[in-house]
């Protein structure tokens, strides 16, 4: 029987393999004709640069990284604000958002209460 010592658990990546795998998927598709040439190359660009999903994820991420609570731009706990600063939209359109999702059966009221309790404050 091996045993293995303790510590840092040790991971393998696959991700090498995983990407080979596409690639002869790609190939194959291609050479059954269901790819044009020109798709076999875009589609074999996006698995090698890592996909489009992957990067969309990573920009939704980082932005839910740097939700904020407004320290400056606030009527309550400045979550309008801080959405504002976020996305770009003013935050009387926020506001009127939160009325909106109130009156539709309180929802908004619960959401609200929520991202005030866990989101930080802007330094």
């Amino acid at each position: 029987m091996h045993l293995e010592p303790l510590g840092a658990p040790q991971f393998v990546t696959q991700e090498p393999i995983m990407i080979a795998d596409e690639i002869e998927k790609l190939k194959r598709l291609h050479d059954s004709g269901a790819l044009t040439q020109d798709e076999y190359e875009k589609a074999k660009q996006r698995v090698l640069s890592g996909g489009a999903a992957s990067s969309a994820g990573d920009r939704t991420a980082a932005a839910v990284n740097r939700f904020r609570l407004s320290n400056t731009d606030r009527w309550l706990g400045g979550i309008c604000g801080g959405l504002g600063t976020l996305t770009g939209v003013e935050s009387w359109v926020w506001r009127l958002i939160w009325v909106a999702l109130l009156l539709a059966g309180g929802f908004g009221l619960f959401l609200y209460l929520l991202l005030w309790i866990f989101v930080p404050r802007a330094e």
